[in-house]
């Protein structure tokens, strides 16, 4: 079995996001989306293996317009993100129109994931350094080790906002030793015309920001004992949230909950990479601008493929 981490992209969402594959709109000069950036990323970092998460219902199309161009430079497997995919006991309600998000879509690679792995979106830039940073860590950690090793790369929270609208973001409380100590899922972040920052879930209560804050942008690393205990604390969060429609299960929120246990240490890894998203559509000239500047640089060919 290889020793070489395993990259695990979050693309459940990419049908809806995009209105349809075909849709998935390109950054890069020779038609690449933000997903082959990070896939290339991954491979020149040192991983091998690429696991997507996806849905079931758009599985032909994924496999006709996504899988063929990695074919022959990386493994693929495929894992599906499925309503019914739930613990013993638990049913999902008939209204429901969404799985139950980041933690439950990781939670459907449970029994393809044998080696460490990264967890990343589909839709973000992360940049080169971030896959490097947590590379060295997922090759070096001890998958045996209690508390459970984990790690996370920390970007400042000023340099993942857009102009263009709110955001959410973890926002994270790291320890003098680099430690992630508490994660807080906030979801409507915006930068006023002031450059002061805040969230604004409850407008009656705006929460003032700092821009130095350390924010989860779901790049994390893991190991395989990441799924010990999963199924357990599922059933516990879905038996609290009965019947919110709406609610979903981020991988923040379960990471927390194992780290304010003690069940799990995460690493907060620098980096000196930029993070670049399309949130809005009028952000994503921001991005071809970017990577078109990355080109230039040296930092990736003209041509990834």
């Amino acid at each position: 079995m290889s020793d070489k981490p395993t990259l695990l992209i979050l693309a459940a969402g990419m049908g809806s996001r995009y209105g349809g594959l075909k849709q998935i709109d390109p950054v890069g000069p020779c038609g690449e989306t933000i997903m082959d950036y990070s896939i290339y990323d991954a491979i020149r970092a040192g991983f091998d293996k690429v696991v997507f998460i996806i849905r079931k219902d758009f599985e032909q199309a994924f496999k006709e317009q996504i899988v063929p161009k990695y074919e022959g430079k990386v493994d693929i497997q495929l894992a599906y993100q499925d309503f019914d995919d739930l613990p013993p006991g638990c049913v999902k309600p008939a209204e429901r129109e969404k799985p139950w998000g980041t933690a439950h879509a990781i939670r459907s690679a449970r029994s393809i994931i044998k080696t460490p792995f990264a967890a990343i979106n589909a839709d973000d830039f992360y940049g080169a350094d971030a896959f490097v940073q947590l590379a060295k860590f997922l090759t070096a950690v001890d998958t045996a080790a209690r508390p459970k090793r984990f790690a996370m790369v920390g970007y400042r929270l000023d340099q993942t906002l857009s102009d263009n609208g709110s955001v959410a973001r973890g926002i994270c409380t790291v320890s003098p030793e680099g430690k992630l100590t508490d994660v807080v899922e906030m979801t409507k972040i915006i930068r006023k015309p002031d450059g002061s920052i805040q969230n604004e879930e409850d407008p009656a209560n705006p929460v003032p920001l700092k821009g130095e804050n350390r924010v989860s942008l779901n790049l994390w690393g893991f190991t395989p004992a990441l799924f010990d205990g999963m199924e357990e604390r599922f059933a516990a969060w879905f038996k609290e949230h009965e019947g919110q429609l709406k609610a979903e299960w981020y991988i923040p929120f379960y990471v927390d909950e194992l780290v304010k246990a003690g069940e799990a240490t995460v690493d907060v890894l620098p980096t000196n990479s930029t993070w670049f998203g399309v949130t809005y559509k009028q952000d994503k000239p921001i991005v071809v601008e970017a990577v078109s500047k990355m080109i230039a640089d040296g930092v990736y060919p003209h041509k990834l493929w």
